[in-house]
């Protein structure tokens, strides 16, 4: 029986054979091997991701492995979190669960993951539980998917529940416009529906700030941008004239619609914050 300090750090030993090539993790990314599973088909690993994003990547999977994933801070607010996979549309081989104090609720069937849809969770609802399907042949088979952890409205957009469209605060609306991956003033040039999800295509005339390239400009010489925001379905979200401040996140590459006041509503909203000493953070509405 090993010492229970060597017994605790056992999981990590076995992430750390990066040498001999069976397993790979950079605490953000994992890519291992179930052929270093062969003949323990039962063996269950722990893998720990500690990261607001990154990658997973489990070739010929067989047996199991629990994927914990946690912010790299401890902080009260991390209980807050909630935890978003986008599986890659090619990602087979294994079903995915979620395991809380050893009780197992199904997220994701093998055959699901190949619809590549994102899928959030709150991140108090456990560790993920990955296990191998049984096939005659493995070779073909390699469960990847990306994941991000991000606030609980954020997570609550892809669970599909009303919170995600409740109208922002005076306060929220503030804060977003520090906070956001992107804030830009523009209007809305169409509005359609697609599956699960509205696309809301947008003219940007003044760009703030984008955390990644989710608005094209139109040239050189124009000062216009142009691009797609994402909200959910069940938001009911409809064209609308005039100008409107527009903030939100990136998530897997897409944006995604937070706090989105007509500019004028906004401007009325800073300008009184300015002069009570309230505002968050410095915006330029000149």
């Amino acid at each position: 029986m090993l010492p229970p300090v060597l017994a605790s750090l056992l999981p990590l030993v076995l992430l750390c054979r990066i040498s001999s090539g069976q397993y790979s993790s950079d605490q953000c990314s994992w890519k291992g091997s179930g052929l270093t599973h062969e003949g323990h088909a039962r063996d269950v690993e722990q893998v720990y991701l500690r990261c607001s994003q990154g990658s997973l990547e489990w070739l010929y999977p067989t047996g199991a492995i629990i994927v914990n994933l946690r912010p790299n801070v401890v902080s009260p607010a991390a209980a807050r979190l909630s935890v978003c996979i986008k599986p890659s549309t090619d990602s087979s081989g294994t079903n995915i669960y979620l395991d809380r104090n050893g009780k197992l609720r199904l997220l994701l069937r093998e055959q699901d993951q190949a619809q590549g849809k994102v899928h959030c969770f709150s991140i108090q609802e456990g560790a993920l539980f990955i296990e191998a399907v049984p096939h005659m042949d493995i070779s073909r088979r390699i469960t990847a998917f990306q994941y991000e952890l991000v606030s609980d409205r954020l997570g609550s957009e892809a669970r599909s529940t009303g919170e995600s469209c409740k109208p922002c605060s005076d306060a929220e609306m503030l804060l977003a416009v520090c906070t956001s991956d992107f804030v830009a003033r523009g209007s809305i040039m169409k509005v359609e529906q697609e599956e699960e999800q509205s696309s809301v295509t947008v003219e940007i005339s003044q760009l703030y700030r984008q955390k990644t390239k989710v608005f094209a400009s139109g040239g050189v010489r124009v000062r216009t941008w142009t691009g797609h925001i994402k909200m959910p379905l069940q938001c009911g979200v409809r064209f609308g004239e005039g100008e409107f401040l527009f903030t939100g996140t990136v998530r897997f590459g897409e944006a995604w619609m937070g706090c989105a006041p007509r500019y004028k509503d906004f401007l009325q909203l800073y300008h009184a914050a300015q002069q009570q000493g309230t505002n968050p953070c410095q915006v330029d509405t000149d």
